[in-house]
């Protein structure tokens, strides 16, 4: 494998641009009603860290499951995608699903160009880790998944298909609006014939899915709660991490968990370089995290909706996710 190279034409915002993007979402998000927090700023790399280990605990089966699947399909994958030259993830995590389906469907193959898309450094520092020994020509691209996306598109690729990956039941984080149009950005950015593999969590029990969002371990309430610890390390914040508790519901009527940080009691925000102060009572949420849940067929039908043609579903029944494979029509 050749070194991995970082794509910084297309890079997202870094060093103080990211910090001043940062620190004007919380200014803006906090002020909403109801007052919200971005997702994306729950994965710095203690964040991460934490939940890469949410996804080892035994009430979390999102990552067990696909990686079931990508293992046992990953040959056909290939097989139907042939032949398949480039591959691109967006948002890779860790990077052990993308060397599962390296390894399942292409074997030592040393001829794939594999694209890494991510807004963290530390994410794809841990993803290129990970796929070291993997025989790929690997690149970086520290971006929006539109920016690197288009990054992607722009380069010279390798004659072959193309197969972007969007794993983790990522799409759950987005809202419907916002999830059919990043899919059409996908579409977009690929040529008739490439294809793209999508991962999503499904409807199930209330019971079994507040357990994943709301473990007894309390790994999940720390990996919501760490969004305050790093407001205070980066914007100077002041907030008293111990005045806020971790809360999931399930509204039914939305398909989503929504995961929340509720104040035990009255206390202040103070975020210096968000120049915010404000006072908080007890019982008051900040809503930090929405995780939209899909039936097999609302994954087809979004994906259809965006010029995509369905080329196999695999559904793991017991746990409640499923892979779908579409191709650009």
């Amino acid at each position: 494998m050749r070194r991995p190279s970082l794509d910084r034409r297309s890079a997202g915002i870094v060093g103080a641009a990211a910090a001043a993007a940062f620190a004007a979402d919380v200014q803006y998000y906090l002020t909403l009603d109801p007052p919200q927090l971005p997702s994306r700023y729950l994965y710095d790399p203690l964040g991460s860290a934490l939940f890469d280990a949410i996804c080892l605990l035994p009430w979390y089966g999102i990552t067990r499951a696909e990686t079931a699947l990508l293992a046992a399909h990953g040959r056909e994958i290939f097989r139907r995608l042939a032949p398949l030259s480039t591959l691109v993830e967006l948002g890779p995590g860790s990077g052990d699903k993308l060397r599962t389906l390296i390894d399942t469907g292409a074997g030592a193959r040393g001829d794939l160009e594999v694209h890494l898309v991510d807004v963290s450094r530390a994410a794809l520092d841990r993803a290129a880790h990970t796929l070291a020994a993997s025989a790929v020509d690997l690149r970086m691209h520290e971006a929006t998944y539109e920016g690197g996306l288009a990054a992607v598109a722009r380069a010279p690729l390798p004659a072959g298909r193309t197969l972007v990956l969007f794993l983790g039941s990522n799409i759950g984080n987005f809202d419907p609006p916002a999830a059919a149009a990043l899919m059409r950005s996908i579409r977009a950015a690929l040529t008739p014939g490439d294809a793209l593999l999508i991962g999503a969590d499904l409807v199930k029990p209330e019971p079994q899915l507040l357990a994943a969002y709301d473990d007894p371990l309390g790994v999940t309430a720390a990996f919501n709660r760490n969004l305050l610890v790093r407001i205070n390390r980066e914007l100077g914040g002041d907030v008293d991490v111990a005045a806020f508790a971790h809360r999931a519901v399930w509204n039914a009527e939305q398909s989503r968990i929504e995961m929340h940080l509720v104040a035990v009691a009255d206390t202040r925000i103070r975020v210096a370089a968000a120049n915010l102060d404000f006072a908080v009572a007890a019982g008051d949420a900040i809503w930090t995290e929405s995780s939209y849940k899909y039936q097999p067929t609302d994954v087809v039908h979004l994906l259809e909706r965006a010029a995509f043609r369905p080329a196999a579903q695999w559904v793991d029944e017991a746990n409640g996710f499923a892979l779908t494979l579409v191709e650009a029509g």
